[in-house]
């Protein structure tokens, strides 16, 4: 077993490394980055105005189109928000959760031998519909104009003009264009 102090300092590690940190220095710069992007999230989590949200979530270094909507309670990932990408006309529904990353945690052996901290990046495509309550995991796209529908999790990349459902989520239906 790793002890709760060896585990945190593994995961500030790999933080450090991510964002090209070193030293105490180095330690300093990433809580001051993850800071802000906590207060960024904050104002951007709660936020009843899309814009609001919008602006708050591209200063936390997430890409994002124009004329976008992202609701109120919608959670895009607070480790690495640069490694998400959303396109043009793109919606998302309220209690959304977003992760462009996999770490384990704290248990020494899945995070050494078998489950590794994973940064993969997530693009949404525009026109692509994410109704509420959904769940996208690391390494996915949602292809141009399709839609997840409410409280789908997907761990598979969506095609282009395609409906999904379903825990995990599947293609239900084409959509003609």
């Amino acid at each position: 077993m790793i002890n709760k102090k060896n585990s945190l300092e593994v995961n500030e590690k790999e933080l450090m490394e991510f964002y090209g940190y070193s030293g105490r220095f180095g330690k300093f710069q990433l809580k001051l980055h993850l800071l802000k992007s906590w207060i960024l999230h904050s104002i951007a989590y709660s936020s009843p105005h899309p814009g609001i949200t919008i602006s708050m979530q591209k200063a936390r270094g997430i890409k994002i189109g124009e004329n976008c909507h992202i609701s109120p309670y919608v959670q895009l990932d607070w480790l690495y928000p640069g490694q998400i990408s959303i396109g043009d006309n793109v919606a998302i529904g309220s209690n959304t959760m977003i992760f462009a990353h996999v770490n384990i945690g704290t248990n020494e052996f899945l995070k050494t031998e078998k489950y590794p901290r994973q940064v993969k990046p997530v693009i949404i495509k525009s026109g692509a519909w994410i109704n509420p309550g959904c769940i996208i995991t690391a390494g996915i796209t949602i292809g141009e104009n399709s839609i997840v529908a409410v409280g789908s999790v997907v761990t598979n990349d969506i095609p282009d003009y395609c409906v999904v459902a379903g825990n995990p989520a599947r293609i239900i239906k084409k959509i003609e264009h």
